[in-house]
Order: structure tokens, then sequence, then C-alpha cells
């Protein structure tokens, strides 16, 4: 119980430090349910990303009780089409992954979790992934084909989730 309430008063001051932080562009966050370790994120994406810019994507991180030891979970709740995040919205990135060697082999230790990681630095890895998928271990295998065998298809795809995310369509 102790653990939980340690992650707790953490995660509360890194959600107050995220909301008064004005260095942080396109990033808005709030409690899901009113329970601290579910957060409901709002990711604006600017101009600069030729895929998703200028789309709001809601998502949820969802932290474990031994938080900071141990990485929260991202799902995407607006649809989105991307080589590093599952059909269901769950995003596979390095750095959600537990702090541990890759059986795989495919990431090492430094690559994955580590407490020095923040909900802040998770967001702005995945608006960095975004811009730059890494195809090389998809999580979305027809998103990862379509990115590197029909890129203008692809940018299409993800133009039109823009658009959707906008409530344009």
């Amino acid at each position: 119980m102790a653990t939980t309430s340690a992650a707790a008063g953490l995660l509360g001051r890194q959600l107050k430090q995220m909301q008064s932080d004005k260095d942080i562009p396109g990033i808005s966050c709030g409690l899901a349910d009113n329970n601290i370790f579910e957060w409901e994120v709002m990711l604006m994406i600017n101009d600069d990303c030729k895929f998703y810019g200028g789309g709001f994507f809601r998502a949820r991180l969802s932290f474990p009780p031994e938080y900071p030891l141990l990485p929260p979970k991202m799902k995407f709740e607006t649809p989105i089409f991307h080589p590093n995040i599952y059909p269901s919205g769950e995003v596979c990135i390095s750095i959600l992954h537990p702090p541990e060697d890759d059986k795989y082999g495919y990431e090492s230790a430094a690559e994955r979790w580590s407490p020095v990681q923040s909900p802040e630095t998770i967001l702005i890895s995945v608006i960095s992934m975004l811009s730059s998928p890494n195809d090389e271990s998809p999580a979305n295998v027809d998103a990862a084909k379509m990115w590197r065998e029909d890129p203008k298809g692809f940018r299409r795809k993800c133009q039109k989730l823009v658009r959707e995310s906008l409530g344009d369509e």
C-alpha cells in the first residue's frame, strides 16, 4: 500500500507540473474518472508533422501501482494509423517497455523504461514517433507496409484521420 500512495503522490506532482508548464505546447492532461492512475491526454500535433499535423488525438495513460518502477501503458482513443501503434490504439515504443533485457535482442535495456522517465518524456517521445515511425518492428504491419511501399497513400490515410479528429468528416 505504501508503494501505491508513493506512486499516487508522484503522479499528482507530475500532473500538476504538466498542467502548469507552458513549455510543452500541444499537450493537455487531466484525470480520467477522477483516478490519479488514469490520465486523459490530448495531443495537438503541430503542422511540422507531415502525417498528423493539425490533428487532435485523445489518448489515455494508465499507470501501474508500481510506478515509477514500471511504465504506464498508453492507448490512443482517437483512431490513428501508424506503424508503432497497434490497431487497438495501444502505443508500442521502447520507453514504455519494462526495464529488462529484450528477449528478442531488438532493444537494449537502456532504450527501455527507467524511473527517470516521466509522463512528459513519454508524450514528447510519442509525438516524435508520430513524425518518424520505426518500421523495423511494427505493431501495425499494414501501416508499416504502407509507410514503406506507398508513402503518398499512407499520408492520405493519416490526413483523413486528422480531419476526422477535428470532426470535419
